[in-house]
C-alpha cells in the first residue's frame, strides 16, 4: 500500500525499509493509543469544512457515519493498524477511502499530519489529565479521612533525620493531603496549556483555505486556541515539558510518602504495619515482610520526576518548525500517565489498609521529643525569656533530670491540635472546580451525535 505523502513508486529496498525502521520506530503501537482522538479531531475538522463549502453537506453525512463506525471498533477493542499503513491518520484515511471511496480522500484538506499530531497528543492528554484527577482525589480523600481518624495518635518530629518535636499522624497523613491540593493547582496550569486548539495550523505555516479554527475550537470544547501557526508548532515539546512538570509534583509528593512509609514500616521504627497480602517475603528469610509496593511506587515517582529534564533537552536547541526530533518525545510522553495512574491507584490501596501504632511516644527514647514544650512552659507560666528557659531545659538534659510535660497544648493552626483539614479540603475543592471536564464532555458528545 502507498503511503499517503507518496508521490510514486518507491523502490522496495533492503535500504528503504532499514530507513523506514529506524524512523517509525515504535510509532505504530503508540499511534493505537491517540486512534480515538484522531477520529474525533477528523469528525470536527469535516464538519468545519462543510461549514466553508470544503466539503459538501451529502459527503458530510456519508463520511461521519463511517467514523462512528470506526470509533465504536476502537472503544471496543477491535481497532487495529493494517500491516501497509504507516500511522493512525493512515489508516483511518484507507478505511474511509475503501468503504466510501473518492470522499474518503477529502478528509486530509486543510490539514498537515503535523497538526492532526499536535491535535490528539492535546485531545489524549485533557483524557488523562481528567482521569489524574479524580485518582489524585481518591488519595487526598484517603489522606484526609486518616487524618482525621488519627489525630490524637502522636508520632516522632525529625529534622536532619534526628528526633526533634512531636507531631502526630493527623500531621503526617495531612501533610500529603495539602501537597495533593497545591499540586492540582500546578495540574490545571498545565490544562490550560493543553487545552488550546492546533488544528489549521497545518504544518506550521496555516494554509490558503479560509478555515474557520473557531468551529474545530467550539467542537472539541477547547477553552480557546493557538492563534499564531508557527507557534502551534512551537508548543510541541513546550506543552509535554509543562504537563509532565505537573505529573512531577504529583509523583514527587507520592514518593516522598512512599519513602515515609517504607522508613515507618522498618522494624527499629515499627510506626505502621500492612497486612502480609501488600508486602512480599524473602525466599531465604522468614520473617521478611517487604514494602515492594511502595519501593515501586518510589522507583516510576522517581522516573517520572525525570521526564521534564529529558524532554527539554531533547527540544530546548530546536529552531522553529516542525522537526522529528518530537517523535523521541511521544513514547515516554504518551505512557507516563499510565505509570502515574497506576502509582495513584496503589497509594490509595495502601492507604486504606493502613494500620497505626498506638503510644509510640511512650517510650523513653522519645522522652526529649518534648524539650520544645518544656521551654514554653517555662514562658508561658513563669515569664522567662525564650534563652533563659532555653538554657534552664538544657542543663536538665545534661544531667539527666529532665521531665517530660504531662500534657501538651498545640492550637496554632495548621498543628497537631488545630490541623484546618477542613480549609485543605475546600482548597483541593476548589482546585478540582477549575477543570472543565463537564463542557468538554458536552462537545465531545455532541460531536459524535
Amino acid at each position: 500500500m502507498a503511503k499517503l505523502w507518496q508521490k510514486g513508486d518507491l523502490k522496495n529496498s533492503d535500504l528503504t525499509k532499514r530507513v523506514e525502521k529506524f524512523t517509525v520506530g515504535n510509532d505504530r503501537n503508540l499511534d493505537l493509543l491517540l486512534a480515538k482522538q484522531d477520529i474525533l479531531g477528523t469528525m470536527a475538522h469535516i464538519k468545519m469544512l462543510n461549514k466553508v463549502n470544503l466539503l459538501t453537506t451529502k459527503e458530510l453525512q456519508t463520511v461521519i457515519p463511517a467514523l462512528r463506525t470506526i470509533l465504536k471498533d476502537v472503544e471496543a477493542g477491535k481497532f487495529s493498524l493494517a500491516k501497509d499503513s504507516e500511522d493512525i491518520h493512515s489508516e483511518i484515511e484507507f478505511r474511509l477511502v475503501k468503504s466510501l471511496g473518492e470522499v474518503g480522500k477529502k478528509i486530509h484538506t486543510g490539514r498537515s499530519r503535523n497538526d492532526q499530531v499536535l491535535l490528539d497528543i492535546k485531545l489524549f492528554t485533557r483524557e488523562k489529565m481528567e482521569q489524574i484527577v479524580i485518582e489524585t482525589q481518591k488519595v487526598f480523600d484517603q489522606l484526609i479521612s486518616l487524618s482525621n481518624k488519627h489525630q490524637n495518635k502522636l508520632l516522632p518530629g525529625y529534622t536532619h533525620l534526628q528526633l526533634a518535636m512531636p507531631s502526630s499522624f493527623g500531621l503526617w497523613f495531612g501533610a500529603y493531603a495539602e501537597s495533593l491540593a497545591d499540586d492540582m493547582e500546578v495540574l490545571y496550569a498545565a490544562f490550560k496549556l493543553a487545552n488550546k486548539n492546533p488544528l489549521g495550523s497545518g504544518a506550521g505555516y496555516g494554509s490558503s483555505f479560509q478555515l474557520d479554527r473557531n468551529i474545530t475550537t467550539t467542537l472539541l470544547g477547547f477553552e480557546d486556541m493557538n492563534y499564531n501557526v508557527v507557534y502551534a508548532q512551537m508548543n510541541r515539546g513546550k506543552m509535554e515539558r509543562v504537563v509532565t512538570q505537573a505529573l512531577a509534583g504529583i509523583a514527587a509528593t507520592l514518593s516522598k510518602f512512599a519513602m515515609d512509609a517504607t522508613l515507618y514500616l522498618n522494624q527499629n521504627f515499627g510506626f505502621i504495619s500492612f497486612p502480609e497480602t501488600l508486602t512480599t517475603g524473602s525466599s531465604i528469610m522468614p520473617h521478611k515482610k517487604n514494602p515492594d509496593v511502595l519501593e515501586l511506587i518510589r522507583a516510576k515517582c522517581n522516573k517520572l520526576q525525570n521526564l521534564p529534564l529529558q524532554i527539554q533537552t531533547i527540544t530546548n536547541n530546536l529552531p522553529s518548525g516542525y522537526h522529528r526530533d518530537t517523535q523521541i518525545i511521544k513514547e515516554d510522553y504518551l505512557l507516563s500517565f499510565d505509570t502515574l495512574l497506576d502509582c495513584l491507584g496503589m497509594t490509595t490501596l495502601m492507604l486504606q489498609h493502613i494500620k497505626i501504632k498506638d503510644n509510640i511516644l511512650n517510650g523513653e527514647q522519645y522522652k526529649y521529643l518534648f524539650t520544645v514544650d518544656s521551654i514554653n512552659d517555662l514562658i508561658h507560666h513563669q515569664n522567662m525569656s525564650f534563652r533563659d528557659a532555653y538554657v534552664t531545659i538544657g542543663k536538665e538534659v545534661e544531667s539527666g533530670n529532665y521531665k517530660r510535660p504531662a500534657a501538651l497544648t498545640h492550637t496554632l493552626q495548621g498543628s497537631m491540635g488545630n490541623l484546618c483539614n477542613d480549609k485543605i479540603a475546600e482548597n483541593m475543592k476548589n482546585a478540582i472546580a477549575q477543570f472543565p471536564f463537564k463542557k468538554i464532555h458536552t462537545s465531545l458528545q455532541k460531536l459524535i451525535k
